[in-house]
């Protein structure tokens, strides 16, 4: 049969009220009573059953509560992570912007200390536009003629001769290469002296022609600007030669020449403006 409510109620009143009386009537006894009553030794016996079982609980989980604390002392909220990984995400920013401007300042320390080395008037240029095809070897700087860039003058990429301006508008100027079909450069062999021309070609490799077949050429002589002509000065660095063979019945030996200017991926170059203007060995465009 099932209690009603109010009967539960007073039950559960009648219960805590006896509770509260026994509680007062053993604390009364225990204060009055001396060491050795009853209570006092049931409270040391207590004491002595639970002091073991209390110290091997602490044996046991102190270590484990002091690494919950550790690791929990490791913990970073999610805006903390975020946080991090957007300071992370500056610095490696920062980092590769200081990278790019020391190579630059590297490259461009190269062409200055050349044309320095050589007395020559100069100015600096960046590269704006490349071909639209690979049969047309020109690349685009953002120097013009606002600048004091005119058609003729010679352009320097680190390493060594890159072309001639061709096309010249305000800010900006279309640099012929050297590799060009179009383009010829009066040269010699800096070991014997041999005059010739340096000549580009379709496909864009570098040849030597017109070279007296009398002339010991050796695969590593260094190419250089003869000055003949008035396009370029004399003495800048062309390339060297990569490959000779000379028949009995040619005129001149073949010679191929490997640029030293590195054509693909260059960035800076300097346009000497002090040259002397004259158009190209290789033709009109």
């Amino acid at each position: 049969m099932r209690m009603p409510d109010s009967e539960r109620r007073s039950n559960g009143v009648v219960l805590l009220v006896a509770l509260v009386i026994v509680s007062l009537i053993a604390t009364t006894v225990y204060f009055r009573e001396g060491d050795r009553g009853a209570l006092h030794s049931l409270r040391k016996g207590t004491q002595a059953f639970v002091a073991p079982i209390s110290a091997a609980g602490d044996w046991l989980f102190t270590p484990l509560l002091a690494t919950r604390n550790f690791f929990g002392g490791l913990g970073v909220s999610r805006e903390e992570i975020d946080a991090l990984r957007q300071q992370n995400t500056e610095l490696r920013a920062s980092v590769a912007e200081l990278e790019e401007a020391r190579l630059e300042n590297q490259r461009l320390q190269k062409i200055v200390g050349f044309v320095e080395a050589a007395k020559l008037d100069s100015l600096g240029a960046r590269v704006i536009g490349r071909p639209p095809s690979a049969w047309e070897g020109t690349l685009l700087i953002d120097r013009g003629a606002a600048d004091g860039v005119k058609t003729g003058m010679p352009v320097l990429a680190p390493e060594g001769l890159l072309g001639q301006t061709v096309e010249v508008t305000e800010h900006s100027a279309k640099v012929r290469l050297i590799t060009d079909q179009r383009s010829g450069v009066a040269a010699l062999v800096q070991s014997t002296r041999a005059e010739g021309v340096a000549r580009g070609s379709i496909e864009g490799r570098l040849s030597m022609e017109y070279v007296s077949r009398e002339t010991t050429v050796t695969v590593g002589d260094i190419i250089l600007t003869s000055g003949m002509g008035g396009v370029y000065p004399k003495g800048l660095l062309v390339g060297e030669v990569a490959s000779f063979e000379l028949n009995d019945n040619d005129l001149y030996p073949r010679i191929t020449v490997r640029p030293t200017a590195k054509f693909d991926g260059i960035e800076e170059v300097v346009v000497l403006i002090g040259a002397v203007l004259q158009p190209d060995l290789g033709g009109t465009e």
